[in-house]
């Protein structure tokens, strides 16, 4: 029999790409340091703190979405911003995976039981002075999200069509104490994708996608 070739964007599609990439490991190096060479913000001398985000692949058949959430905008840190589900990793998590998973059902309801991990990207070092570890989850749709308001004032899905087209990955900055530091800006509707979140789409499309 003829094997099925999964159709463009759907999550079938994206589990057999990241299936024949290779694992992440040490090695890799992706961050906010790859837009920003040599930028001072990049070297305080601090250490890293260990955080998870989910990237929550929707199952919708032919054309699968991506869950994104807008902080909540009483937050003290990324107020308003549009964020993966996600946080510090505790000292009582397991994994990473375990971390995002537990986070994600703290800010928006989403329980594990309709999520469908498939692996991890590399980790993702932010300017901000964390290392994030992308996990990648498949979601089971049809869920019903109960945000938490003290962190995430909304949730929406964006279509994966979208997010991994390069057309809509724009290159913006703003200033840091008189120096340029630059970022993706990925636009979509009212919503502004960009920072860390872009940064970590746009790496998800270099390896998957580009």
């Amino acid at each position: 029999m003829d094997q099925v070739t999964p159709a463009p964007f759907s999550s079938a599609d994206f589990r057999a790409r990241f299936a024949v990439q290779p694992d992440a490991h040490a090695g890799d190096d992706y961050g906010d340091h790859r837009f920003n060479p040599g930028h001072p913000r990049l070297n305080q001398g601090m250490a890293l703190r260990n955080a998870a985000v989910l990237i929550p692949v929707v199952d919708h058949e032919g054309d699968a979405t991506v869950l994104l959430t807008k902080r909540a905008e009483k937050l003290r840190s990324h107020s308003g911003q549009v964020a993966f589900p996600g946080g510090t990793i505790d000292p009582t998590d397991p994994s990473p995976e375990a971390a995002a998973l537990r986070e994600t059902f703290e800010e928006i309801g989403l329980g594990r039981d309709r999520i469908e991990i498939i692996g991890r990207m590399p980790d993702y070092v932010a300017g901000s002075g964390y290392r994030i570890a992308p996990v990648l989850g498949i979601v089971l749709p049809g869920f019903q999200l109960t945000l938490n308001a003290d962190e995430v004032d909304a949730a929406f899905e964006v279509p994966l069509r979208f997010l991994m087209d390069p057309a809509n990955h724009k290159r913006d900055s703003r200033m840091w104490n008189d120096l340029e530091w630059f970022f993706y800006d990925m636009p979509y509707g009212e919503r502004r994708i960009w920072g860390v979140t872009a940064g970590i789409i746009r790496t998800l499309y270099e390896r998957l996608y580009a």
